[in-house]
């Protein structure tokens, strides 16, 4: 078929009055189809099963120098778990704190501890007249709720298929002491799938911020989720902690990870790779906060995984199970919205989304349509600070929760919802 702006009037009226038969035919099934987050389906959980049992009686709760997991201690983590979220950050286990489940948390008392006490000796934040933050769009937005949460003023920054767009970066970053951070999904972004090339890495290391508090929040939460096991389907980044120290900034950059979508998203291990300095500075003030972290878990992560081949190994188990499911959606994008030109989308070889631009004012109106017919997606609007997307166009489709089956269903509902709204935008025009 040819692209919709290329239809006549009359025949607009007609694909759309087919286009709503159809609709009110898969509206009246009663579905109830959930693609609103990247969750982990309830096979890929099952998976970790022996994680459960794999420290079950007292002789098994000691860490390879002998401490007790049951009892306070080791604040910063156990050597064991520091070693193996080393290896999966490609730094030195010095150069890691490993906390609880969630690394969200860790970010948002990375920024909590700036806003109340300040940054290596700076003023503290909530004292300041104004602070900003750079925010890559369309991003995550549990990233944008911590900093709205604090009232920190979002800059919307464009990514692009190699990072956001550096220039801008640079520029105001160098110029505005009142922008102390940025946030960066740099491996298989959030929602896009986009992986940070080395020409981004390196820029970023070289940063010459106004502000001497200034770091860049580095959420590599996606590092090892490849979607295939072919070596050049994966994408690769620079290792931003040793790039920054080749150029001269090694406390620019707190780097966080979790195991939240390798083992269990609420039972899981979260860590911080950063500077000596960073961790000592954020060490000072766990100690007001917590004694210590739930070291039992982490050491059933580290003994039921092994060591960073073994968390490869289940890595590619994830990849069997989620890839048919982005093939599936990618499928149906490409067969039913090919040549229309009424939207486009990524094809990430990683990560938990695929991030879709509907024609400019639709996308909030075709996730509402879709929710007509059974399917929750994503907030129009989620990706971008405030929940404003300025082109009302960015929709996340998030297709790891639901089986093949529905995915195939919800595909079906999702189409038909962008080509019924993109004609109604056609004929309104």
């Amino acid at each position: 078929m040819k692209p919709y702006s290329e239809l006549t009037r009359e025949e607009l009226l007609a694909l759309k009055e087919e286009l709503e038969s159809a609709f009110e035919e898969i509206k009246s099934k009663g579905l109830k189809l959930d693609m609103s987050r990247g969750k982990p389906a309830t096979a890929q959980l099952d998976m970790a099963e022996g994680l459960l049992g794999i420290v079950n009686t007292n002789d098994e709760v000691y860490t390879e120098d002998g401490t007790d997991c049951r009892n306070y201690g080791l604040l910063t983590g156990i050597p064991e778990a520091k070693k193996l979220f080393a290896d999966i950050c490609e730094v030195k286990p010095e150069q890691v704190i490993v906390y609880g489940n969630a690394s969200l948390t860790v970010m948002f008392d990375a920024v909590s501890r700036a806003y109340t006490h300040g940054v290596a000796g700076c003023i503290p934040w909530s004292q300041l007249e104004r602070v900003k933050f750079l925010c890559p769009v369309p991003g995550y937005d549990r990233h944008f709720a911590i900093t709205e949460y604090f009232g920190i003023e979002m800059i919307n920054v464009p990514m692009t298929p190699e990072g956001p767009d550096m220039d801008l970066v640079e520029k105001l970053v160098s110029e505005d002491e009142a922008v102390k951070g940025i946030w960066c999904v740099p491996k298989y972004s959030n929602p896009q799938g986009y992986s940070y090339s080395d020409e981004t890495v390196r820029r970023f290391a070289a940063l010459k911020p106004a502000a001497k508090d200034f770091r860049i929040y580095w959420d590599n939460a996606y590092c090892i989720h490849h979607l295939y096991e072919e070596e050049d389907r994966q994408d690769r980044i620079l290792n931003i902690l040793d790039e920054c120290e080749k150029a001269g900034n090694p406390d620019m950059v707190y780097e966080f990870v979790s195991t939240s979508k390798v083992s269990y998203p609420g039972a899981g291990v979260a860590a911080m790779a950063s500077s000596v300095n960073n961790l000592k500075e954020a060490e000072r003030h766990m100690k007001f906060q917590i004694i210590s972290h739930d070291k039992l878990n982490q050491l059933r992560h580290v003994r039921y995984f092994k060591n960073l081949d073994g968390v490869k190994a289940h890595m590619m188990k994830h990849a069997a199970i989620m890839r048919p499911k982005f093939e599936t959606v990618l499928k149906v994008l490409e067969e039913e919205l090919g040549g229309l030109g009424i939207g486009e989308w990524t094809k990430p070889n990683g990560g938990y989304f695929i991030s879709f631009d509907a024609m400019e004012g639709c996308a909030k109106k075709i996730v509402a349509k879709a929710k007509e017919a059974g399917l929750v997606m994503t907030g129009a609007g989620a990706t971008y600070p405030y929940g404003k997307d300025p082109k009302d166009s960015n929709i996340r489709i998030a297709p790891t929760y639901p089986t093949p089956e529905e995915l195939a269903v919800a595909g079906k509902i999702f189409v038909l919802s962008v080509k019924l709204v993109s004609v109604e935008k056609l004929l309104n025009a």
